[in-house]
């Protein structure tokens, strides 16, 4: 279990580094190249949204089901224990919503990206006439 949460962790860290790539003030011409090659990795990076819900609701059936550890009959290891689960799952949770965001956000850049460069065409085209 812990594999797919470095996975995701990285892929997190991954997504990130683009973003900050994509919003860097840059010419127009690196910034072009930078979103068009970041839209051909979009495609198969797509499969990352159905892997954090799986996750997410992996988190959420294991929250129901879960020991609970609220009474006095608990020790205190075992209270401790219960309270980095939560700790890790409340962890994980952020991990999966950064993801789906970071992803939805690359998403966004680049699609102002192309439509800003379609309107500077059409301006372009008209101008000319």
């Amino acid at each position: 279990m812990a594999l797919q949460w470095m996975i995701l962790g990285y892929v997190v860290a991954a997504e990130a580094a683009i973003v900050l790539l994509l919003t860097l003030p840059s010419p127009k011409l690196v910034k072009s190249q930078i979103v068009s090659l970041v839209s051909l990795l979009l495609q198969p990076a797509t499969g990352i949204v159905p892997f954090a819900a799986f996750q997410i609701m992996d988190l959420y059936w294991k929250n129901e089901h879960r020991l609970m550890c609220t009474s006095g009959e608990c020790t205190a290891a075992e209270r401790d224990r219960y309270e980095k689960t939560i700790y890790k799952a409340q962890r994980n949770f952020v991990l999966c919503v950064s993801a789906c965001l970071l992803y939805w956000t690359m998403y966004r850049i680049c699609k102002y990206h192309k439509e800003i460069k379609e309107l500077e065409e059409a301006e372009k085209r008209y101008k000319d006439l």
